[in-house]
């Protein structure tokens, strides 16, 4: 989805509501939980083999999984 999709999609709700994004938990029951979004910002992307999709991008330095390279993509971030 692109950012002028989202906004096009968010302007038929009402202002006030509140934005959540929902994602499977991944525990035994297959909960879908939907936490609050508190920030939107922008960040950087690529396609992790070991999760088979996209994975954000960090400067840890303990996340030996997630290795930029060129393929990383810029993208806005709702968390």
């Amino acid at each position: 989805m692109k950012v002028h999709e989202l906004i096009n999609e968010l302007s038929n709700y009402d202002s006030d509501l509140e934005v959540h994004f929902s994602y499977n938990y991944g525990d035994h029951w297959r909960t879908i939980v939907a936490p609050a979004v508190t920030e939107v910002e922008d960040g950087k992307v690529t396609y992790s083999d070991y999760h088979q999709m996209d994975a954000l991008v960090t400067d840890n330095e303990e996340d030996d999984n997630i290795e930029s390279d060129d393929t990383d993509r810029r993208v806005v971030v709702l968390s």
